[in-house]
């Protein structure tokens, strides 16, 4: 009887993935909010020779980015484009909360389309975590950077993230790191769900796993396309901009990424590979 009472009173235990937050989850594991705003820094001087003061970040989701670019500067403002007002909203309560008032007085969120057009034009132009790949036929993604084109100042670049190799093309691939040790860790789980090779269609996910042994699993799915840098490039081209250029991460002696990033034309081939594609308007 004892027995029994234990092992129901475990099943009606609360887990740590009931308690765990998805948002924060994924905030912790896949952005780097400092990182990308020292890389659009880079980027923008690289092409202009200035600092950039305005951003806009299309899919921003809880827009962290946002938040550290008006972080960075007194100068800066963001604007943040979803179309999901759950996760707009948890930003809000969470990443908005956490700045002064002048801070979050420069922050402007707008729930719609990133294919229509806002005004004021800004200096850069984000789409990060390879979200425009929801797009997946050519004249969709052309009528997005022509979208995107027509929101940034003359003296203007986009900025979006690529991945690739061959492990992302592997069904059932899964890429595992743990974010945080500890009784209160967590391990990150990105999957490569399916890929077809005749259309590029990809279905990926995000799954959480606890120290309790609890999951969040499939917290985040997301079916693309897969595309590829000349793709993208030539889709730029077509859309208006006048030039593109390839970040590649530099390795150091012993072949470890550095989390320094330089134009490039070339690379070897790896089993997987993040870059950012540069386009100056």
């Amino acid at each position: 009887m004892g027995k029994k009472n234990k092992q129901k009173r475990s099943k009606n235990q609360t887990t740590l993935a009931d308690k765990a937050d998805k948002f924060l989850c994924y905030q912790k594991s896949v952005q780097s909010a400092e990182h990308e705003v020292d890389f659009f820094e880079q980027a923008y001087k690289e092409a202009f020779r200035k600092k950039p003061y305005s951003l806009r970040e299309d899919f921003c989701g809880t827009f962290s980015v946002c938040c550290e670019w008006v972080k960075s500067n007194p100068k800066r403002s963001a604007l943040g484009i979803d179309l999901c007002s759950e996760t707009l909203q948890w930003g809000r309560d969470n990443n908005l909360a956490e700045l002064t008032s002048g801070q979050r007085q420069r922050v402007r969120l707008i729930e719609q389309d990133v294919r229509k057009r806002n005004r004021p034009q800004v200096d850069v132009l984000a789409a990060q975590n390879f979200s425009f790949w929801i797009f997946k036929t050519r004249c969709e993604v052309v009528e997005y950077f022509k979208a995107a084109r027509a929101n940034l100042k003359p003296e203007g670049i986009m900025i979006m993230d690529m991945m690739g190799g061959g492990d992302c093309l592997e069904e059932g691939q899964v890429d595992k790191r743990t974010i945080k040790k500890g009784k209160k860790g967590f391990d990150y789980h990105w999957k490569q769900i399916s890929f077809d090779p005749i259309t590029h269609d990809a279905s990926f996910s995000i799954s959480f796993k606890f120290r309790d042994g609890s999951k969040l699993k499939d917290a985040f799915r997301y079916d693309w396309r897969f595309w590829s840098i000349p793709e993208v490039r030539e889709m730029l081209d077509e859309a208006g901009f006048t030039e593109s250029h390839i970040y590649w991460e530099q390795e150091d002696e012993d072949g470890e990424d550095t989390d320094e990033w330089e134009r490039s034309e070339s690379a070897d081939s790896v089993a997987c590979w993040i870059a950012y594609i540069v386009a100056v308007k």
